[in-house]
This record gives structure tokens, sequence and C-alpha cells, in this order.
């Protein structure tokens, strides 16, 4: 029998938890809850970190968190303080006994693990997983007390992967900063801040104390709904592939999750975990050097095997309609465990802008290994990078998502294919970095440039189809991609950024297989291809691509082109993200055959179909506002476009 458990945080843990006599936190319902319970969490802030002691048994016996209706439940990894006392200047402290934390302290806990580059551990001061917030704002934590006296704004700020000038997003928030020191013999913290005028004890100030809001500490906690809150200001650590992966909501290695029209920020790294435990790696590399990270990474995908990952033991969840914030290293990260998932009408934003440490994990969705998943309808803008998907993009589709206003759009790396990229608009002066080999770019808006690379010094993984079982490892030697019915248009913005437009980094590539079997053979013939893996770059398979503002590839001299670019404005609305596209009357005019899975044929390597994750062929027949495309149609993610200026809004989503 079902029951229906409601939390209020006037509420008493000591009653039975029904409406009438609510439990006070949401803590004390997750210690009763069972397969087909629902908790019903009542309006109000809960300073509290959710782990459930189960979870459901199907995906129709799940244990469902839900916000009652109407209702606004906010639950923070922080608490606030009123106990600041002046120090000088504008710089007020706090001292707490260490007991306040408990077992984890983010004033003592650093911000460290692999791919970490800035701070680094071996010549910088750490930094912390701690933060303070002024009435919800966050500050910057500074390394040394000289510096808090008068800190500077700060206007621009280098993007630490591609080494160029942007501005800051907030520059007034670059004034307020802490720091903190931890007395282990006198058992004291102590917080500095800088509050420019405001007195702490008046203001809302607030400091992170937990590190997640709703995450449980064990693994297999299965088919858990978490839907309508907020949750924000959790002390989330580092996570990179080869660590536990711990954000401030997630399953933690588990199958079957529902995270849904949540408000999610301020993470101090992730807000949504879909990612691996702990027994498969522990930032080794960090702490030993004994193997490169890209080596324990390897072995971390085994490790994953071993322990029983694998389709409806781990993965398959869903994570939608979620708006996500102002997180310092992603919005949704995972590895592994968000295999077979689906990532859908989410709006995440400024993502890693503030820039207070840096490693290669950085991105809007960061995911290793998305094996079957479907990232789909999102938006996704102002990240340093948007998408980075790395390893094992193996069936991963990202379809019909506006990227717009990131240094970088998209990132795919060491990975094989099948991987589809189709109706998306790329708005950003960079389009994407690949560093991999067998995609497929169908029905595309491409305004920025394309920067190709190969990685001849790791063999990464591939997988037998809709499966987590390894088929093999291979190398990527560049090419092997598929670019049919794209509409590409001058960059604009792009002098700092790399790659080049359109098709053109492709020049030289051949259009076959066979006349990339014909280049391995001069290789042979030359006597500078040994046994491995071949050295000449893959094909490129094109058709049916319009070039506006930019020249057309060798591979497709007589596709459409016109000298006048395509104009794109992306701007965020109440309605949604309104993309508007003035576009020349040819590309208006021009029709193209309909793209199906038969029509992109299999990757090289991994001779896997471009498909659903159930294995039926895709018809590439819907574009990315749903409209129906019945025959041939123009190229690009809109079906009505009409020469001039069309406007499109790709609605958000209404509970």
């Amino acid at each position: 029998m079902a029951f229906e458990f409601h939390v209020r945080p006037d509420g008493d843990d000591l009653a039975t938890g029904d409406l009438d006599h609510p439990f006070a936190t949401i803590s004390k319902a997750a210690e009763l809850a069972c397969p087909g319970d629902t908790v019903i969490v009542h309006e109000g802030v809960y300073r509290e970190q959710v782990d459930p002691s189960r979870g459901g048994v199907s995906d129709l016996e799940r244990i469902v968190y839900r916000a009652a209706d109407g209702e606004h439940p906010v639950i923070k990894g922080s608490e606030r303080i009123t106990a600041w006392e002046h120090d000088h200047g504008n710089v007020w402290k706090v001292t707490l006994p260490n007991t306040f934390f408990g077992a984890f302290n983010p004033y003592r806990e650093p911000i460290f693990g692999d791919w970490l580059n800035t701070p680094d551990h071996r010549v910088d001061k750490p930094k912390h997983l701690g933060d303070v917030y002024l009435n919800g704002r966050s500050f910057y934590e500074v390394t040394d007390p000289a510096e808090l006296d008068d800190p500077q704004v700060r206007t621009t700020v280098v993007d630490n992967a591609l080494q160029v000038v942007r501005p800051v997003d907030d520059p007034d928030q670059t004034r307020y900063v802490w720091y903190c020191e931890v007395d282990e013999h006198a058992g004291e913290t102590t917080i500095w801040a800088n509050f420019h005028g405001a007195d702490p004890n008046v203001e809302l100030v607030e400091i992170n104390v937990r590190r997640s809001c709703f995450f449980p500490s064990r693994t297999h906690i299965d088919y858990i709904s978490v839907i309508g809150f907020e949750m924000a200001q959790a002390a989330c650590p580092w996570a990179p592939p080869t660590a536990p992966q711990i954000g401030m909501v997630g399953p933690n290695w588990a199958r079957g999750w529902v995270i849904a029209d949540n408000h999610l920020h301020d993470a101090k790294c992730s807000a949504v975990c879909l990612g691996k435990e702990e027994s498969t790696g522990d930032n080794e590399w960090y702490r030993t050097e004994r193997k490169t990270g890209y080596q324990y990474q390897l072995e971390a995908v085994f490790k994953g095997l071993r322990i029983g990952w694998s389709k409806g033991v781990v993965g398959g969840h869903r994570v939608v309609g979620n708006t996500i914030h102002d997180c310092g290293q992603n919005a949704i990260v995972g590895h592994m465990g968000c295999a077979f998932s689906t990532i859908s009408r989410n709006h995440c934003y400024r993502i890693g802008l503030k820039r207070e440490f840096f490693g290669w994990e950085v991105a809007g969705i960061k995911f290793h290994a998305a094996i079957d998943t479907v990232i789909d309808h999102n938006d996704i803008h102002d990240c340093s990078l948007g998408l980075w998907l790395d390893w094992q993009a193996q069936n991963t589709r990202v379809s019909a998502n506006v990227f717009h206003h990131n240094v970088r759009d998209t990132m795919i790396e060491v990975s094989h294919g099948p991987c589809l990229l189709d109706n998306n608009v790329f708005a950003s002066p960079c389009t994407i970095q690949n560093f991999s080999q067998g995609l497929a770019f169908v029905n595309n808006l491409v305004c920025g440039t394309i920067d190709l690379h190969r990685v001849m010094d790791r063999s990464t993984p591939y997988h037998f189809p809709h499966s987590t079982e390894v088929a093999g490892c291979a190398f990527v030697s560049g090419g092997d991609d598929r670019s049919p019915n794209n509409l590409a248009t001058a960059p604009c913005g792009a002098d700092d950024c790399p790659g080049l437009a359109a098709l053109d980094a492709y020049a030289g590539y051949p259009t076959s297989l066979d006349g990339y079997i014909r280049s391995v053979h001069e290789a042979v013939a030359e006597g500078v291809q040994g046994g491995g893996d071949p050295y000449p770059v893959q094909p490129l398979y094109v058709g049916g691509n319009a070039y506006c503002g930019v020249q057309t590839p060798d591979q497709e001299p007589d596709a459409l082109h016109t000298e006048e670019p395509v104009s794109v404005q992306v701007e965020e609305t109440p309605e949604g993200v309104v993309v508007t596209v003035d576009v020349p009357a040819a590309v208006a005019a021009r029709r193209e055959s309909v793209v199906r899975t038969a029509d992109l044929g299999t990757p090289r390597i991994v001779e896997a179909l471009y498909e659903n994750p159930d294995g039926s062929p895709i018809t590439f027949d819907a574009d990315i506002t749903g409209e129906r495309r019945d025959g041939p149609s123009v190229p690009g993610p809109f079906v009505a476009l009409h020469a001039g200026v069309n406007r499109f809004v790709c609605a958000r989503r209404t509970v």
C-alpha cells in the first residue's frame, strides 16, 4: 500500500508525516519512504542533505519526492550565519567550532583531483569547497588575507581553455571576496569576508556547509524522482571521470532516476551528477602520478564493467525541464552512469564563468561514455563550453538544442561514433572542437568555426551496439564524418577562435572509403605506415549543404553557395530562446531530400548504424521546433524558412 508523506518547516519529525501532522525535514521522510510512496514537500527552506535510505523497484514503483502543488520548497547546502564580528574596514570575520561542520568541513577541503589545472597543487595555494553568499550572490575566494582589503573590479578575464580575453559576466561581483583558516589544534574555522559596507548580521549571509542537497551515500538507490525543488549552495567536490562524482543532486551509481522541473544553482562544482562511484577510481593520478590520467580512466571503464555497468543496472535516467545556472564546473556531469539517459529541455547557463578554478572537465554538460544517451531541446548559453562529450560518445544523439553566447559550443573527444548532431543551432563563434571520428552532422545551423584534431596517443574504447560491452580500442586518425543538409554561414567574432569556417578544416580529406584505402596503400608503399592503426585521415561524406558567406569545400563543389551570409541573432525571452534568421532568397528556395539512417552508412571503426537507442532507424523529418519535413526541405534546422527575416521560438518546458 503506497503512502503519502508530507514535510513542512513547522512540522515535527516525531509526528506521523500525514498532511495534518507533517515532518519537519525531508530526511525524516526519506528514512521511511518505500517503493510506491510519495514525499510531498511544502513551501519553505530546508537546510539539510537528503540521503534516501532506499529507492523504488521499477519505473512503476518508484519513490517520488516532489514540491507540493503551487508551492516552492528550497533545499540549501548552506547555513545562515549571524555571528559576524567587524574586523577592519569593510572586512568582517566569524569563528565557528569545527564541530559545526561535522565530518565534512568545506573550508578544510581543497578543490583537488585529476585534470584540475588551476590551482596547481604543486605550486599554488589551495582553494576550497566553501563559499560565502550575500543575499544569494556568491563571493570569490582569495588565498592571501592581504587581498581582502581593497579588491578591485575586474572587467575582463582570460578564458582558461582558449587563453583568450572575455568580459566578466558580473564585474561588481569580483569585489566581494573571502578568506579562511582552519585551526585543527584549537578546533576552529575562521572566515573573513569583505561585505563593502553591508552589515552581514542584518543582510542574508550564508556559507557552504553540506556537500550535497539530495544525494544517496550508498549506490543502487534506484528509481527515485526529484521534482519541482529549488536547490542551491552545495559544496560539491571537483568531479573528474576518475573520481567518485558527487553533485548537488544525483543518483550515485544507480538506475532510473527522474530529475525534473527543478531550479538548481550555485553548486561549487556540479549541480546534477549521473556519474561513477568510488571503487572504480578516486583521483589516483592526482594523488600518486604512478600512471597517467588516461590510463586510470581506461581502467575505470573495465572496473565499471566488473561491478555491473550495464543497461538495466546503471543509467537510464531522465533529466528534464530543469533550470541550472551559476555552477563552477558543470550543470550536468557523468561518467558511465549517464549511459542510456535522456537530457531534455533544460536551460543551462553561466557555467564555469567565475573561473575561480579550472580543469579539463568544465562545461555546461560534460559526459564520458554517454552510450545511447539523447541530449535534446536544451538551451545552453553563456558558458565557457556548452557541451563536452568525452570518450565513448557512441550512439549519443545531440538533437534540437540551441547553443549561443558560449566561448565554445561543443567539444567531442576521443570517440569513434556513431555520434549524431542534428537540427541544432550552433550560434557561438566557435561551433565545435572535434577530437573524434564517426560524427554525423545533419540539418544544423553552423555559425562558427570547426576545429579538427587527430589523437594518435590515446587509444580509447568502443562498444558493441547498444551495449557497454567493449568491442575494442582505437586511436582517432581524423575524419570519417558525415555532413548532409547543414546551413553554414560566416562566423562573426571568431578572430581568436580555433578552427576554420564551414568545412574548410576538412580540406584534402577523401570523400569515400575507397579513397581512404588508397591513401593507406600509398603510405605503406612510401614506408611510413607501420602495422598499427592507419595514419591517413579518413573520409568526409557530404551533400545537400548550403554555404553562405563562406566557401564551398572541395568535396562538395556543386553545393549551394551565396556571397551573402545568413544573419543570426539569439536572445533569451520569457517565451523561451528566440532565434532570428535573415536568409538569402536562394537558401529559402533550396530543397534537399530528407536524411535517413540508411543514408549515413556506418563509421569505419565501430561499424554500427546512426539509429535510435532501441535500434530503430531514424528519419530526420522534424525540425528543431517540431515542424515536419513532409518531403525535400531547406537545409538547416528550420523547415519554415522564407527569404528575409524569420523568427523562431524554442519554447520553455511548461509543467
